[in-house]
């Protein structure tokens, strides 16, 4: 039934969501999620390590609240990140290995996985956009509605306090007449668009004027009506407002949201080259301080999406886009830690999955997979799943050769 409504042009409409916690730059697994505490000290680099509440399972010291949660969390160690890259930051948030710019010429033409739940899902409220963005730093940092037009491109939240402002001089009255007279001009050459971006244009003009102009998305975008003590729960980080504003959006009917965690427009602010090459800072100095916002940043999303019930709807995922070497100091650093498209480390919440648990495991170095690889593509699969779309669902390219949304690739069944 879904398909056939899907085929026929019409959305179909989901309660479920995602909130995706991109840690733009590429987080260190070993000093996060997959600790080496018995490694030599190049290779554990200088955290500690402290117990959770799943026995033998240990995080970096600095994730205490996380080891508090362990049993609502799934950490995935043998993520399989090749051909991952950033800037552009593609492989990961498409579930396709050919998203890579840098290697493939239409590599940045592959859809997001947010763009195709927006295609295939509709939100709740159809007074909202269904594939949000937040913090966005840089345009790199996140995936696009490449094949699947522009108008499935993610609507930027990033600058909320400027968003619903109309110019002085211009009134509802006076943009319905202009938004009037210009859909009249663009009848008469809309023939001629074969690209689709004029169509494209005016449905974000429609999108922007709704937006404008409604009462139900400015109520959304102001976290001015959250109570101050779920603001103050939160905290006053850029960040984690930022996931409180999430958390409202999915609340309200949006379908994906994704926050890009990082506070500069470079490769990212996990990308923790070392203490001596700027701006990126090491292990110690740069990676440090991220630890505990991020700590409280996800505990407190996944608690307060516990406390209002809509933990089982709304699947919550952080990640980067690959992990670091297994030895510390590389490219003459003090402590930094290079790429590694090998293996990585990320962490899961919600949705109604089965929790409490690891799945796979690195080498004794974390240099490479052990055991259980779990491919881009079953984590695209596995989204696909909890937002009921069908694992056999196409679109077609701009050839119009149809292409599937899961290309090698299927559900991790540890978590259903």
């Amino acid at each position: 039934m879904r398909s056939k409504a899907t085929a026929a042009g019409r959305a179909t409409r989901s309660t479920k969501s995602v909130i995706l916690l991109w840690m733009t730059g590429g987080p260190s697994h070993i000093d996060t999620w997959d600790p080496k505490p018995l490694a030599p000290s190049e290779i554990r680099g200088p955290f500690a390590t402290i117990e959770t509440r799943l026995p033998g399972v240990r995080l970096c010291e600095y994730l205490p609240k996380q080891a508090a949660m362990m049993d609502r969390l799934t950490i995935i160690r043998s993520v399989d990140a090749r051909f991952s890259n950033h800037e552009p930051n593609h492989v990961m948030q498409t579930g396709n290995l050919e998203a890579e710019p840098r290697l493939n010429r239409e590599g940045d033409k592959y859809p997001a996985i947010g763009s195709l739940v927006a295609k295939l899902r509709a939100p709740n409220d159809r007074a909202l956009p269904p594939y949000v963005v937040l913090n966005m730093q840089d345009r790199s940092h996140v995936a696009w509605g490449g094949y699947l037009g522009k108008q499935y491109d993610p609507f930027l939240g990033s600058r909320v306090s400027e968003l619903f402002k109309l110019p002085r001089e211009l009134d509802l009255d006076r943009l319905a007449t202009r938004q009037s007279l210009r859909q009249q001009f663009d009848q008469l050459r809309r023939d001629l668009d074969l690209s689709g971006s004029l169509a494209a244009l005016n449905e974000y003009q429609t999108q922007a004027i709704e937006l404008v102009a409604g009462r139900r998305a400015q109520e959304v975008f102001d976290l001015s009506r959250e109570l101050a003590t779920v603001r103050d729960r939160y905290g006053e980080h850029t960040w984690c407002q930022q996931a409180l504003l999430a958390r409202r959006l999915v609340e309200a009917g949006v379908n994906f949201v994704t926050i890009d965690l990082s506070n500069h427009t470079a490769s990212g602010t996990w990308d923790t080259h070392g203490d001596n090459i700027p701006p990126y800072g090491g292990i110690w100095s740069g990676l440090r301080p991220l630890l505990p916002v991020f700590d409280h940043l996800l505990t407190t999303l996944v608690g307060d999406l516990e406390e209002r019930g809509l933990l089982d709807d709304v699947l919550v995922i952080a990640m980067g886009e690959f992990g670091r070497t297994p030895q510390i100091g590389t490219q003459g650093s003090t402590d930094g830690r290079n790429h590694w498209p090998p293996v990585m480390s990320m962490t899961l919440a919600g949705g109604g999955l089965r929790h409490g648990q690891v799945i796979g495991a690195s080498e004794r170095d974390g240099g490479q997979i052990k055991e259980r690889p779990v491919t881009p593509g079953d984590l695209a699969a596995t989204i696909y799943r909890h937002m009921q779309v069908p694992l056999d669902a196409t679109y077609t390219d701009f050839r119009g050769r149809p292409r599937y949304i899961v290309e090698h690739g299927e559900p991790i069944g540890e978590l259903f």
